[in-house]
């Protein structure tokens, strides 16, 4: 075989690793997330180029955060530290500091569509939260 054909024949096969290999675009989490999307105003409120929480949020349902890294609550901060994508699921493990405590938790989410999630809880089968995107402002 010739250095070219071995050449081409490995360039096939690199480009047609991501097709093997299912799903090659992980699901954005980025953005506010609220139970109902009608309450995006009302738990979410911009101060300066900083989104946060309206005094108010958990009247409303509450919500969360993701930027990068960071899971951002009311009343806690989380840095994922793993993250593992199957298809429409993601799990992470977070490391989640409060004013009184440091923890560790593991979230598992399925994508429903791309503005929104249901929150999974392992040993639980038929509970879930489901989270909508609220639009950037």
């Amino acid at each position: 075989m010739s250095s070219h054909y071995l050449m081409l024949l490995g360039a096939t096969f690199l480009l047609s690793l991501p097709l093997m290999s299912g799903r090659s675009d992980a699901l954005d989490l980025n953005g506010a997330w609220v139970s109902d999307a009608d309450n995006c105003a009302k738990v979410f409120e911009r101060k300066g180029a900083q989104l946060g929480f309206t005094d108010m949020s958990d009247a409303y349902g509450g919500g969360f955060i993701i930027d990068g890294d960071q899971i951002i609550g009311k009343f806690a901060r989380c840095r994922i530290k793993t993250r593992k994508d199957s298809g429409a699921n993601v799990n992470l493990i977070a490391t989640c500091a409060t004013d009184m405590m440091l923890s560790s938790i593991e979230f598992s989410l399925k994508e429903l569509d791309a503005n929104s999630l249901a929150r999974l809880f392992p040993g639980m089968e038929d509970m879930e939260i489901r989270y909508q995107r609220c639009p950037a402002r």
